[in-house]
């Protein structure tokens, strides 16, 4: 019966929540048969190769949120170099999408720290958007808190395709994790970004103290919404952050997140994201194989990533890119 239920998965049959929770288990379906259902059933919906993204923090610090994982939070007593709009250099930003693109890496996106940009933090990002649509050929994302109509539409008139707000995690565990906005916060953004006609890209993190149960809730809840990209994250914990001496999953456990994610959403963008390295070492490329069909290359929002060429040279190896 669990043999016959991955065979249906791979023909196109999307699991209960039920018979997903079942997977979620380690001795009911071995974690190599659940990585084999979900290869096949990325490369049956996807594109073989891994697409790269990119990310750049125009703001850092002082936000008001106060997400448990975050070492961004003004709630949290945290080591961060703080980075205002005005500092950033738009030529060097336009220098820097140009060189990720020569290398194969298909999207860009500023990211903000805070629930809102005000409005003149707002016009400098656009300016920005404006130079990268007119100057690259790179593809465009945003992260920059909640939206109005009105910035939605001036984002997707500077050539913004993409739109970045990730829920975080499941709605019944949300609670747990932030106390300054709320879960239906998250969903108007969504919304009003998505009918500017930008697709959405939304995820959350893993390992925070979420169950099995509501890690497969976090799936079905994007899947409900639709979403074009969903980022992955793995909790990194940092020093000054409530979560800062959280234990990690295993690697085995996020590779069956992954899988079941990908089971769950067989045709949409899986983005290996933020503290892979620090959560799996070298056992992260294994990811590829669960259905993990893109990445964020380069440096996150406060922790260093791998050296590009670096990164290029192990996905070249393993045949991804």
């Amino acid at each position: 019966m669990k043999k016959q239920i991955l065979e249906q998965i791979v023909e196109g049959y999307i699991p209960t929540m039920d018979e997903a929770l079942m997977m979620m288990e380690s001795d009911c379906i071995p974690l190599n048969e659940l990585i084999c259902a979900a290869n096949m059933v990325t490369k049956k919906h996807c594109n073989s190769q891994v697409k790269m993204c990119a990310i750049h923090a125009a703001k850092v610090g002082r936000c008001s949120g106060d997400c448990a994982f975050c070492a961004q939070s003004a709630h949290h007593n945290c080591d961060v170099h703080i980075v205002k709009i005005g500092d950033v250099c738009s030529d060097d930003i336009v220098e820097h999408a140009k060189k990720l693109n020569e290398y194969g890496v298909e999207r860009f996106s500023l990211v903000t720290s805070g629930e809102r940009l005000n409005d003149l933090e707002f016009e400098c990002i656009l300016q920005i958007y404006q130079r990268l649509h007119n100057e690259t050929g790179i593809g465009l994302c945003a992260s920059l808190g909640s939206l109005d109509k009105k910035r939605a539409q001036a984002l997707a008139e500077c050539g913004v395709t993409r739109y970045h707000h990730n829920i975080e995690t499941a709605p019944s565990f949300f609670p747990q994790i932030c106390s300054t906005h709320s879960y239906a916060d998250k969903l108007e953004t969504i919304g009003i970004a998505r009918a500017a006609g930008m697709q959405i890209c939304s995820g959350g993190i893993i390992s925070m103290g979420e169950t099995p149960q509501q890690r497969i809730e976090m799936a079905y809840t994007l899947r409900k919404l639709n979403v074009d990209c969903v980022p992955i994250n793995i909790l990194n914990p940092i020093a000054g952050t409530r979560l800062e001496h959280h234990p990690l999953l295993s690697t085995d456990q996020i590779l069956r997140t992954i899988a079941m994610f990908r089971l769950i959403m067989p045709d949409k963008i899986l983005c290996f994201a933020g503290g892979r390295q620090n959560a799996m070492g070298k056992e992260e490329y294994a990811g590829y194989k669960a259905g993990i069909n893109a990445l964020i290359v380069g440096d996150f929002l406060t922790t260093q990533g791998k050296d590009l060429k670096e990164e290029i040279a192990n996905l070249t190896a393993l045949g991804c890119i």
